[in-house]
């Protein structure tokens, strides 16, 4: 009979990564290749992966394989002497880029893409957020069905291997196109219930604001200081994912009045497509809002660029002519006087917006002066309208 060594481990282990990304000549973007790199590390490690290696890269344009051939070769060794289990690369892969990879390198190959759904996925909680994580992954796999059966490749044709590769191919992606089919017609039931809530909101004249910004902003954080909201707020990418709402009291309004708080998934650079599309259900609670609360970390080098990647996002989705207090949280990790000397990114940020508060949802700094600007922007617009904007998309909606 055996002895044991020690107890069992049943938490997974970690995978061990490297990760790759090519920064192209000339690009525009703003955005530095390490610090692209330094935000796909944390994306690893929030799927539980162990980053062993990076490996960058500067070209004028991608190459077949993404990455040079000579790059190739360097990451072929890298993957066989330190025991990698998957390369993970910066952008999104074209499925015969993964499938070409996979075949030169012979361990997993993900990108950006499928990473990101992958956290989404450990990090759904409701039964609406797991079917929107489902619908992204089922999305993204689809034109990519043909790699799972390149097995059958390998037995060389003949009697007994000829057809049944194409003909399981076929089956499976009509399988995905019908769960997908069904997962869409469950998500329009979610979009019916939400818009039935904004419509009662919207007969009792209830004003709306809604938490918008980059991941791991301190959008939750925010929320919980203003609200008695109780939701997750960690120091890690997409910590929530599920909407949330609370009632918010404002007794600096005028007879002490209420409105509705609404906490949001957060935005990433590069998010894909099909998550913007499959969270448009939860995107859309957005669209009522009568004020928008966009968090920025302030302490973050790539807070300029964080800001402008959500602006980019609500622009792109219809919502960029809402009103917004810009909310610079985290100060305290910058400074301990906010009235002190702060960083340029910070005061670039300030001088690009009309209306700013300088907070630490983790102090409770500059939480009083942020309720007086919600509380002076809302009594602002209900003096111009005669209703709030939720009260407008909802008879919007019924004409």
């Amino acid at each position: 009979m055996s002895r044991r060594n020690g107890p069992h481990q049943t938490r997974p282990k970690s995978e061990r990564a490297c990760l790759v990304g090519v920064g192209l000549r000339g690009d525009k973007s703003g955005w530095a290749l390490e610090d692209s790199m330094a935000e796909l590390a944390d994306l690893a490690r929030a799927a539980n992966a162990e980053v062993v290696a990076q490996i960058p890269q500067l070209l004028a344009r991608p190459a077949r394989t993404y990455i040079g051939r000579g790059k190739l070769e360097e990451l072929k060794a890298l993957v066989y002497e330190e025991e990698i289990d998957v390369v993970i690369f910066d952008d999104e892969l074209a499925p015969a880029q993964q499938k070409l990879l996979e075949d030169e390198l012979q361990v997993k190959v993900i990108d950006r893409s499928s990473l990101i759904l992958d956290v989404f996925a450990q990090r759904a909680r409701t039964t609406e957020g797991k079917l929107q994580i489902e619908l992204a992954q089922s999305e993204y796999l689809l034109p990519r069905l043909a790699g799972q059966w390149s097995h059958l490749e390998r037995l060389g044709g003949g009697i007994g291997t000829r057809g049944p590769g194409e003909t399981q191919i076929e089956t499976d992606r009509r399988l995905v196109r019908t769960r997908i089919s069904r997962m869409k017609k469950q998500l329009r039931k979610v979009r019916d219930q939400r818009d039935a809530q904004r419509q009662n909101r919207a007969r009792s004249r209830v004003s709306v604001i809604s938490l918008v910004g980059y991941t791991n902003a301190g959008k939750s954080a925010i929320f919980n200081r203003m609200t008695s909201g109780g939701v997750i707020a960690r120091n890690q990418l997409f910590s929530t994912l599920d909407t949330t709402t609370r009632q918010l009291h404002l007794p600096e309004m005028p007879g002490g009045s209420s409105a509705v708080l609404t906490d949001t998934v957060g935005f990433i650079h590069k998010l894909p497509a099909a998550v913007v599309a499959a969270f448009r259900a939860t995107l859309e609670e957005m669209d009522a809002a009568d004020l928008f609360l966009h968090v920025v970390d302030a302490s973050h080098r790539s807070a300029v660029r964080h800001a402008a990647v959500v602006d980019e996002v609500l622009d792109d989705l219809g919502l960029g002519t809402i009103p917004k207090i810009l909310v610079l949280n985290k100060v305290d990790r910058i400074t301990d006087d906010p009235a002190g000397d702060l960083p340029d990114r910070v005061h670039e940020l300030m001088s690009a917006s009309r209306r700013y508060a300088l907070t630490s949802a983790e102090l409770g700094w500059g939480i009083d002066n942020l309720r007086g600007l919600i509380a002076e922007d809302l009594s602002s617009s209900t003096s111009k309208d005669a209703v709030p904007r939720a009260a407008q998309a909802t008879q919007a909606t019924q004409v």
